[in-house]
């Protein structure tokens, strides 16, 4: 009872960068233009295809008869390169759309970065190829590069050599730039592609079908700006893990995203949001161009590390010196050395070597002291991976020394630094060709070591699965919801302080305890019930930062001090927020704990919500100790975002100090977070400070301002978030015919071997109906595929069953939605000691119910012809057959 899936974003770009027939519309013999360059580049250059240049006014082009439309071409067009004025596009497309062409790559410029006129064309460019279900690549774009196949569908000079690199660039001159070193470097790609304005095909889609792709081992990106976080992140947490996604993102200065916004007409976004998101989706973040190449010759070559302790290999004390330091500017380690490291280093090395790390091997080091030395390095159980420095010096070797250096055998990464030009040439050769990456300097190699590292910490993040359903608290959703309908009824969007409180302690947040005074007498009573000090302050939903108007008066001691501290409050508040409404004050009991800190909430115009934490208090802004995450998190994730602020050294304890409680900090993460995941509404939330102790800690101040774009509008729930949350709500329980109990869930990253072990046992015939033929064997890089899913766009329900003690996995169902979220392909599959007991049927319902429940239009599958129980499951619930030769095709309008 099973049937197939696969990968629709592989599918539908398959013609574009495989095409059998190429039509240029724009084609010219006029030197100088694109449409000239564009026909030079296809034409003559070992593409076996056909090349049909379009253009009514020409008879032929650089020798190859010409048509007036791409209708009028003898073939069907796999893919069209429209390289005319903007204004002329739109129509353009429309013909290709009417012609039957697959895919359109449009080079012209003028669109999104020439203002409203350019974006109603991108608006109407994209309503056409949805219509005709056509893929789109630009525009404002240099095309794509396909080395394997000769294929140069770009008017770049270049071109570029095979590889196993994909590279991806949002600027098309930058991409020359990088194509022109390439060529230089000897660097090669299995795709080199540039994407221009993403009016359709995007990032994600790129690293979709890269990510499938066998010959592409590592995806390099170029990105200026973002247009949908979401699908990005979607794509990019798909296959981080299996594949190397390498990302150089520029804009990170207030004017160079000024640049970027009007080179791309897209906003940048805010760097640090682009960071955390980095860091959650398990992609490497590098600064320069020869960084990016660096790390990906790097991964291809050398394990990753897992720390950051070097040890430092030199022949010069200089160089080693430099290297420490800027390894500790990067926030990596020293190796420190066993003794027993030591010891064997001091019986190889000469008395003057430098007793530690460093290893300084001094000027004279022949190739065995210099392997040696690496080797120990290497054995050494607090060393995480070794850097080899060689300066060039009279009694130096390098190329012998770099033949020893190969023969080492480790599964810690192996760096090296030949510094200098002809001199160590022919060591550098031979350590490339042994897979042993080179650097020109110290500073490059150890950058790629942190790199490295930070990749696979980072990739530890994708196991991390929060769910919509949280445990160990039950926040008052509905409570919350009225305290927002009821500001939103007043046309508030800001919330007052006993508001603010109420909303906050719903979901488990402590709030200091505070009473709500509208007299001075008032007040006076409330703090002599409370006790001395107290904190006083104004309260008033049009006031957001209350110490700016002098809306806040702290350890006030007597009664007096009270009377004064409020009518000084209202009189400073009058005066610097005339038009404010007042209700009173709050007075409140002054806390004492040792440290300050800032939890808030704030709407990134690209990624939606992010989460701040760090140091707070009245000087947040000057210290600016802060890091930010992106929700969902679960208390894992909560604590990543706390261990990497400077105030974390403070609050695990330092030189003697008690640290704070750090469980009810991540504690308290984790309910802002659902707090922040439940509601679309929150346009920003402001706890400052949040003080903390080794006892505990409580919400001293907090502000709520409401999203008046979203207050009125009702939306799917989690949309405003770029990562889906682990769906709980789908879990469910299931007897079998059998009596047997099962647990229906959505799959998790951990399900992998639960998953492998299932696919191991089937019998040929169930691998014959999930594959449509006999397989060896289920790759890693498949399993990871299939188990660290997205669950916005993809959806798989797994039952699993216990026997004798052992979790196994009995089967599961999946849907794979098109790039539109409207369409999904269905794939199912019971493994064979739990066929015929129903377990099917169960999926098949629970999986069309997500169906609907998503908004999708219509779910297919392809089926084998003798797979007879599938055909009668898809009969029952009404599905239309369509008979093919082996197959059947399976459609159910929803």
């Amino acid at each position: 009872m099973e049937t197939v899936g696969d990968f629709v974003a592989e599918k539908m770009l398959e013609k574009l960068f495989n095409p059998s027939t190429i039509a240029v519309i724009g084609a010219t013999n006029k030197k100088g233009h694109v449409g000239y360059s564009l026909m030079k580049n296809l034409v003559g250059n070992g593409y076996e295809g056909i090349v049909y240049p379009i253009n009514p006014k020409r008879k032929s082009v650089c020798g190859v008869r010409a048509y007036s439309s791409v209708a009028k071409a003898p073939d069907l067009i796999d893919l069209a390169i429209i390289a005319t004025p903007a204004k002329t596009v739109p129509a353009i497309v429309e013909q290709c759309g009417t012609a039957g062409v697959n895919n359109v790559v449009i080079i012209s410029s003028g669109f999104k970065e020439a203002g409203k006129v350019g974006e109603k064309m991108c608006k109407d460019i994209l309503k056409i190829s949805k219509k005709y279900n056509m893929r789109v690549m630009g525009p404002n774009c240099l095309g794509f590069i396909r080395p394997k196949l000769g294929l140069n569908a770009s008017f770049a000079k270049e071109m570029a050599l095979p590889g196993k690199i994909a590279f991806i660039s949002q600027s098309g001159a930058l991409g020359t730039a990088v194509l022109d070193q390439a060529v230089r470097q000897n660097i090669g790609f299995s795709h080199f592609v540039s994407i221009g304005s993403m009016i359709d095909i995007g990032f994600n889609d790129l690293i979709d079908y890269f990510g499938n792709d066998p010959g592409t081992s590592s995806i390099l990106i170029y990105m200026e700006s973002l247009s949908n976080a979401r699908k990005f992140l979607s794509a990019a947490r798909a296959f981080a893990r299996a594949k190397p996604i390498i990302i150089l993102k520029s804009g990170k200065s207030f004017d160079g995203a000024k640049a970027a916004l009007s080179h791309t007409g897209t906003l940048t976004g805010n760097d640090l949001v682009f960071e955390a998101a980095f860091k959650r989706a398990g992609v490497i973040r590098v600064n320069t161009i020869s960084e990016l190449f660096n790390c990906a010759q790097t991964l291809a070559m050398q394990p990753r590390p897992l720390g950051k302790r070097l040890a430092i290999i030199t022949n010069a004390g200089g160089p080693g010196v430099i290297a420490t330091d800027f390894l500790v500017s990067l926030s990596g380690k020293l190796a420190v050395l066993s003794s027993e490291t030591i010891k064997n280093l001091n019986k190889e090395m000469p008395v003057a070597w430098s007793k530690g790390n460093p290893v300084d091997v001094l000027g004279d080091a022949n190739p065995e002291r210099y392997k040696k030395a690496v080797e120990f390095c290497l054995n050494d159980k607090g060393c995480d991976g070794v850097l080899a420095i060689l300066t060039p010096q009279a009694m130096t070797d390098s190329t012998e020394i770099a033949k020893a250096l190969v023969g080492l055998n480790t599964n810690k990464p192996i760096l090296t630094s030949w510094i200098g030009g002809e001199a160590v040439r022919k060591g550098r050769v031979i350590l490339k060709q042994n897979n042993i990456p080179v650097y020109d300097t110290p500073e490059d190699a150890i950058t790629c070591f942190i790199s490295m590292y930070n990749y696979s910490k980072n990739l530890e993040l994708l196991y991390e699965t929060p769910a919509t359903i949280p445990h160990a608290f039950t926040p008052k959703t509905d409570a919350n919801r009225k305290l927002i309908d009821k500001a939103v009824k007043q046309n508030r969007f800001v919330l007052n302080e006993i508001e603010c409180r109420k909303f906050l302690s719903n979901y488990g947040i402590p709030f200091v305890k505070c009473k709500t005074a509208k007299t001075v007498g008032q007040a006076v009573k409330i703090a002599e019930k409370i006790g001395f000090p107290v904190a006083v302050k104004v309260l008033s939903q049009d006031i957001l930062h209350k110490t700016d108007v002098g809306g806040v008066k702290l350890n006030v001691d007597s009664k007096e001090k009270v009377r004064k501290a409020f009518a000084e409050i209202m009189k400073f508040v009058k005066k610097n927020a005339p038009k404010a409404s007042i209700q009173g004050v709050c007075v409140s009991k002054m806390e004492s704990k040792k440290y300050e800190l800032l939890i808030g909430c704030k709407k990134d115009s690209i990624f939606g919500p992010t989460i701040v934490f760090g140091m707070g208090g009245v000087a947040v802004e000057i210290y600016k100790d802060t890091n930010v995450g992106l929700p969902p998190l679960n208390m894992a994730l909560a604590m990543r975002i706390i261990e990497e602020t400077k105030i974390f050294r403070l609050l695990k304890g330092y030189r003697g100090m008690k640290g704070v409680d750090l469980d009810s900090i991540k504690f308290l993460l984790y309910k802002f977070s659902y707090l922040v995941t439940d509601f679309p509404e929150l346009k920003e939330i402001d706890i400052n400070p949040f003080a903390v102790d080794e006892e505990g800690g409580v919400v001293l101040d907090a502000k709520i301002v409401l999203d008046q774009n979203i207050v009125k509008r009702k939306i799917k729930p989690y949309s405003h978030l770029v990562i889906s949350p682990y769906p709980k709500e789908y879990i469910t329980k299931f007897k079998m015919k059998n009596g047997k109990n099962v647990i229906l869930r959505p799959i998790r990253p951990e399900d992998e071997p639960l998953e492998a072990e299932m696919f191991k046992a089937f019998s040929k015939q169930t691998q014959r109906f999930r594959f449509f033929g006999l397989i060896k064997d289920i790759t890693h890089e498949l399993l990871i595929r299939y188990t660290q899913i997205d669950y916005d766009r993809e959806i798989a329900i797994i039952a699993e069953i216990e026997e004798n003690g052992k979790k196994k996995m009995a089967g599961v169902v999946r849907l794979i939605a098109d790039h539109y979220n409207e369409t999904a392909e269905f794939a199912i599959v019971v493994a064979d000691p739990w066929q015929k007991h129903g377990l099917g049927n169960k999926f098949t319902d629970c999986i069309l119910k997500i169906a609907k429940k998503r908004g999708l239009k219509k779910v297919y599958a392809n089926v084998l012809r003798d797979n007879y129980v599938m055909l009668h499951m898809f009969k029952e619930r009404g599905f239309k057959i369509t008979k093919e030769r082996e197959e059947c095709y399976a459609e159910l309008n929803i």
